[in-house]
């Protein structure tokens, strides 16, 4: 078996004990953004799977957006990553 040559670790283990790997990170290819895949990414840039650059260059993110998607997930979970919930944990 071929493991391809990356930067960083193959894989972390999240706080609740699960572990991630890259092949758990979306295709770079994604255009569709579900609350899981936008919280699957924050937490490979959190846990140091992926860095915060790498993360904006392969899935053509802003700063502002990765930030706005990584304060939401720290502050209210995953559930405030829904596009239905939004008005629900806005910040005023």
């Amino acid at each position: 078996m071929f493991l391809k040559k990356v930067d960083g670790p193959r894989a972390v283990t999240l706080p609740d004990g699960k572990v991630m790997t890259r092949a758990d990170l979306p295709p770079a290819t994604t255009r569709r953004w579900v609350a899981s895949r936008k919280a699957a990414v924050v937490w490979g840039v959190l846990y140091g799977l992926m860095t915060k650059r790498e993360a904006m260059e392969t899935y053509g993110l802003s700063e502002e957006e990765l930030a706005s998607w990584s304060r939401a997930v720290t502050l209210h979970g995953e559930e405030a990553l829904k596009a239905t919930a939004l008005q629900k944990f806005r910040q005023s």
